[in-house]
């Protein structure tokens, strides 16, 4: 892991996160359309001596203003390390990229304070800007919201807007994270899957594999990245959770519709199954599909029926097996699920049915 100095800008690798001296903060911010500094760019042993000629006797004056703020607002917080995405990792290295990637979760977990900075939301009286701030719109920023213990919002003076705890309500209605989650009082994972993928149903990333690489931390998975592989990254962080967690709720995309018995769950499920002809398989070909489950819930101990992966199965099997043994059914036949492609149709719509 690869840390600034926060007096000098200066690059030091470390190896392990959890052995910084002091700790470490950590920016999470929004890249800006003109560029940002790079693995290359911060100032090196050379070009801090080079700042001595200078008009500035700073050498973080040599960086991007927002990331020489970020070093003196860490610095004067009492941090001798801090990290940015945009200067921390190596991108021309393809083994470096690809650690950091999986490690970012617990990279910001690990922090002992995560500086939020909101480049469009200005001083003083925030009201609506906070909730319109482009911050809450991109996939990466989701796991810098979740995994920090300690999230503090700056505006664009780097002012103080207020923390993570403080915010959490207005968080929760703009994230759809709830506020259990964002405070620790609930472990996200003990969240439904689908609950999870619905917080980042709605956000957006410049690359359309970043869509699932984003997501790696929120469900503990670890998997190579192949930049150019387009949807097939969603498709195989799918196959991952499948391999991993027995939560059914993976497979609970598309648009809802209650039920409120098991016949009509029936019903409902033998007429969606020849709509389901032209899906080959399970699973979801975008996030976005599961905008609507944000309140899916998945309960071992209780019967948790949804129809919608009734009707899949249905359309597989041909059995309705699947009422008494999802989970079972689901482990029997992920083998040749993870050789799964969906067809580029609209989701189907879902049918769920909770019984005591």
């Amino acid at each position: 892991m690869w840390l600034l100095s926060t007096a000098t800008a200066e690059l030091k690798f470390f190896n392990d996160p959890e052995a910084i001296p002091g700790g470490y903060a950590i920016l999470s911010h929004v890249w800006l359309s003109e560029g940002e500094d790079t693995f290359q760019a911060p100032s090196t042993p050379t070009t801090v001596s080079e700042a001595k000629t200078t008009d500035s006797d700073d050498p973080r004056d040599l960086i991007s203003p927002k990331v020489c703020a970020f070093l003196k607002l860490a610095q004067r917080d009492g941090y001798e390390w801090a990290w940015s995405d945009t200067c921390c990792i190596d991108k021309a290295s393809s083994a470096e990229l690809t650690e950091a990637i999986n490690s970012m979760f617990r990279y910001y977990q690990l922090s002992d304070v995560c500086y939020v900075y909101l480049a469009d939301v200005p001083p003083g009286p925030f009201g609506k800007l906070f909730a319109q701030s482009r911050w809450h719109t991109r996939g990466w920023t989701l796991q810098e919201l979740i995994a920090p213990k300690t999230v503090l919002f700056m505006a664009a003076d780097w002012t103080l807007i207020g923390s993570k705890y403080e915010l959490a309500d207005e968080l929760e209605r703009v994230a759809k994270v709830p506020v259990e989650v964002l405070r620790f009082d609930k472990d996200v994972a003990e969240v439904s899957v689908a609950a999870r993928m619905s917080w980042a149903a709605r956000r957006k990333t410049t690359r359309v594999e970043d869509e699932a690489y984003c997501l790696f931390g929120l469900f503990g998975i670890n998997m190579p990245t192949l930049y150019g592989e387009g949807q097939n990254a969603f498709y195989r962080l799918q196959q991952e959770i499948m391999r991993t967690s027995i939560d059914t709720s993976l497979v609970a995309w598309g648009t809802v519709t209650p039920v409120s018995s098991v016949e009509e769950l029936l019903r409902r499920a033998r007429m969606a199954a020849g709509h389901l002809q032209g899906y080959e398989f399970l699973l979801a070909p975008r996030v976005e599909c599961y905008r609507y489950h944000a309140y899916t819930e998945f309960d071992e101990s209780r019967r948790f029926l949804c129809a919608q992966e009734v009707s899949r199965f249905f359309a597989l099997t041909q059995s309705i097996c699947i009422l008494t043994s999802i989970g079972t059914l689901l482990h029997s036949v992920k083998t040749d699920l993870a050789k799964s492609r969906l067809s580029k149709q609209s989701p189907p719509m879902a049918f769920y049915a909770c019984f005591p």
